[in-house]
């Protein structure tokens, strides 16, 4: 008979393969890598992984590394350099899939994210809640 292994070493090897995720987005990392890291067979592995989660791996590091494309385009990296920044290996396919998820191409939300500090910088004020700045005689 096969000795049932605690819960908590499972969700442990679940977590450590997390953090590989979060500390090795950018880079070249697949599937069987991330179960070698916890010590799963993959088909294992991305089962426990999507019920501690509520994603798969895949889509677990597809969005670590669109969050980190944002936070990159917002501090004005060229699309280019944040594509191969974050992981990906294709322009082509980094666009595509940033414009699934966010809904617009990484230029334009790179442009949008410009426009929106140099309005912060124009007029601060209007960026604060109103019930704030009256709590703190600003208006």
């Amino acid at each position: 008979m096969t000795e049932q292994l605690p819960e908590i070493y499972l969700y442990r090897r679940i977590v450590q393969a997390k953090l590989f995720i979060d500390n090795n987005f950018g880079e070249k990392i697949d599937l069987r890598g991330i179960a070698d890291e916890a010590y799963f067979s993959k088909f294992h592995f991305i089962k426990l992984f999507k019920t501690a989660y509520g994603k798969t791996p895949h889509q677990y590091l597809t969005a670590v590394r669109i969050n980190k494309a944002q936070l990159l385009l917002q501090d004005g990296g060229s699309v280019t350099d944040t594509c191969f920044a974050v992981g990906f290996e294709s322009l082509t396919s980094f666009i595509g899939l940033f414009k699934r998820i966010t809904g617009i191409a990484p230029s334009v939300y790179r442009q949008q994210q410009q426009q929106r500090k140099d309005a912060i910088n124009a007029t601060p004020l209007h960026f604060i809640p109103n019930c704030f700045a009256e709590q703190n005689g600003w208006k």
